[in-house]
């Protein structure tokens, strides 16, 4: 490999920088045994390589050299994977991408049965930050149940409870009415920050309920909006900057809370949320620099 240690680069780095994956999927691809170095096999993370004079190759194909960072909004239906390929021959995200200039990957995934908000980029750094637990990156979900939960079962996802992959704990979960929604079966917002596998059909799970339907419809502040299912929107500086501020249910709240309130009432109270705005924005300024 190379001489000069300063020319090397952590190669699952080198991986995602070529948009072929995020930093935690290059590193499955290494441990998997789909990356050489030079004509040799690799499954050693934290292997350094010299991007100029080291071949590396991700299933016997060279790494692209990535040109224009792209960021996206696809709004995923059901009963599509949350892949680029698949060996069964079953609808994968990449059936809807023919127009994009340029391979991306998913940040993160949605289930073969859940739709909404999917992420796609080719920016590894940026698909690491989004999904890298210490961010604390919020996912709001539109979840209806198969039954009614009683509000001490609410409070225990509240309180966190033990599912595969760890413990998992909810950051906000309000019950809420949706037009196809009947007295027998309950719908709530969840607003989550961990990224456990099938974490919220798990923690029902675990107080005695099955998801009937699991719609995701906002990473951070970015929401799905009017976006319809199978379409995707390209992310300008403006909306990728809203995904690292935290959804706030309490902010909404007092902002419909002023309807009807005196002019000098909604001047005070919009003081107090821009403070809170600044200083999320502020945050979400640093935690990008890091």
């Amino acid at each position: 490999m190379a001489n000069s240690e300063s020319s090397r680069t952590r190669l699952n780095k080198l991986i995602a920088d070529s948009g072929l994956a995020s930093r935690r999927q290059a590193d499955r691809l290494i441990e998997e045994g789909h990356v050489t170095v030079n004509g040799k096999r690799v499954f050693e993370l934290g292997v350094r390589v010299d991007p100029k004079t080291d071949k590396v190759l991700v299933d016997g194909k060279p790494l692209r050299k990535q040109t224009q960072k792209l960021y996206m909004l696809f709004n995923k239906p059901i009963g599509v994977l949350t892949t680029m390929e698949d060996p069964m021959d079953r609808p994968t995200i990449a059936d809807y991408l023919d127009k994009v200039p340029g391979r991306v990957f998913p940040v993160g995934r949605l289930d073969w049965n859940s739709e909404g908000l999917l992420l796609l980029t080719n920016d590894g750094d940026f698909a690491n930050k989004v999904m890298h637990p210490s961010q604390e990156v919020t996912k709001t979900y539109m979840v209806k149940i198969n039954g009614q939960a009683r509000p001490d079962q609410i409070q225990k996802l509240l309180r966190g409870v033990s599912i595969i992959g760890g413990r998992a704990t909810a950051k906000s979960i309000e019950k809420i009415r949706r037009p196809e929604g009947s007295d027998k079966y309950d719908w709530y917002k969840v607003i989550i920050t961990e990224g456990k596998n099938r974490q919220i059909r798990q923690m029902f799970a675990k107080i005695g309920f099955d998801v009937q339907k699991l719609q995701r419809v906002a990473i951070g502040r970015l929401r799905i909006g009017s976006l319809k299912k199978g379409e995707l929107v390209y992310l300008n500086d403006a909306a990728i900057e809203k995904i690292f501020l935290n959804d706030d249910p309490e902010e909404l709240k007092i902002k419909k809370s002023l309807k009807g309130r005196s002019d000098a009432a909604k001047k005070k109270t919009a003081k107090k949320i821009s403070k809170r705005a600044m200083a999320a924005r502020q945050a979400a300024a640093e935690s990008r620099k890091k």
